[in-house]
């Protein structure tokens, strides 16, 4: 069925049916609802060209793809994309993935905005001062930042509260008798991993601890990164008697030294890690079950596809998208009491 014989079935003009669909604010609701279920009923779909021509929008988003980071082996990322593509899908939103080389991701930008071939784009990883956020508002192409960043051109953002998750968390280890306590972390180049390990210096001030600094470091949230960095922490005298870690992925690698140094955990060491909510690594199946600090990253990828439609679709102000999530702390059998010296 082509538009004007399911404008003439409803009784409708053209321009009429085609605003409806579209999502035209003009449109009364009920005359929406009239013209939606009759599109669904005789499985209407509009040209994409026609389409992208009526309303200006090329009904994608962007996503450039960094070829040099592997995300898409990152379970966060596939976790993100899959909540961000559910929701995109009910608008019949597309997802463009566009590769860059190491050192060209603005020019990938530029290039997206000046091919019109997406309505807005996702900045994910944000760093502390990311120049991604004044090229895209330079070229005036909307986005959504999925994290923050201290750049201080306004922009929209979504991110979890990570300062105050890895606080409480130490706070938790903190009442056990742990003042040993380590810190795996993400990349610091990166605003979240920055805003943790805050967390942790902040309640060790609060508990008049003083700061180990050999027992903080970063580096690619992988299971060999976990490992080598436990290992090196493990080979220290003393010993930390407590981690804190930034992924799910990075507590595997943990876990392994701590075995391979002949430790249990949860009886001679802690540990907490970030985020139980990836599907394939559950924390209530591993041995013993892992502590974590949860927010559900595809409720993220929901959220960030929401508010895209928002500005896109309802000329919402990006300036007055600032949504910051708390975290919970999800206490298992990973962590005990601080071991007697």
């Amino acid at each position: 069925m082509r538009l004007k014989e399911l404008a003439l079935h409803l009784g409708l003009s053209q321009t009429t049916v085609s605003r409806a669909l579209n999502g035209y604010p003009e449109v009364n609701a009920e005359t929406r609802r009239r013209v939606l279920d009759a599109a669904r009923h005789y499985d209407y779909r509009p040209n994409a060209s026609a389409r992208r021509l009526a309303t200006g929008r090329s009904n994608a988003i962007g996503i450039v793809l960094p070829t040099d980071r592997n995300m898409l082996l990152d379970p966060h990322y596939v976790e993100f994309q899959a909540g961000l593509g559910e929701r995109l899908m009910k608008d019949e939103i597309d997802i463009v993935l566009s590769p860059s080389r190491a050192g060209d991701e603005l020019a990938t930008y530029r290039r997206m905005a000046i091919s019109s071939r997406v309505d807005a784009v996702i900045l994910s990883s944000p760093t502390f001062n990311d120049p991604r956020i004044a090229l895209l508002t330079e070229l005036g192409l909307p986005f959504v930042v999925h994290g923050r960043s201290e750049c201080p051109i306004p922009h929209a953002w979504l991110d979890i509260d990570n300062e105050g998750a890895f606080r409480h968390a130490t706070k938790h280890l903190l009442d056990l008798g742990h003042r040993r306590i380590g810190l795996i972390n993400g990349e610091t180049r990166q605003t979240f991993a920055v805003d943790r390990e805050r967390g942790l210096r902040q309640a060790l001030a609060d508990h008049g601890v003083a700061v180990n600094e050999s027992l903080i470091a970063e580096g690619i949230m992988t299971d060999e990164t976990g490992y080598r960095i436990t290992a090196r922490f493990l080979a220290q005298s003393p010993r930390p008697t407590a981690l804190l870690v930034s992924s799910m992925m990075m507590s595997l690698g943990a876990l392994r030294a701590i075995r391979s140094a002949g430790l249990e955990l949860g009886r001679d060491i802690s540990m907490i890690a970030h985020d139980d909510v990836i599907p394939f690594l559950n924390p209530d199946a591993m041995v013993p079950t892992m502590s974590t600090t949860r927010s559900s990253i595809r409720a993220a990828g929901t959220r960030v596809a929401e508010l895209l439609m928002e500005i896109i679709a309802e000329g919402r102000a990006p300036t007055s998208i600032h949504e910051l999530w708390p975290v919970d702390l999800v206490v298992r059998a990973s962590t005990g009491p601080a071991p007697r010296d």
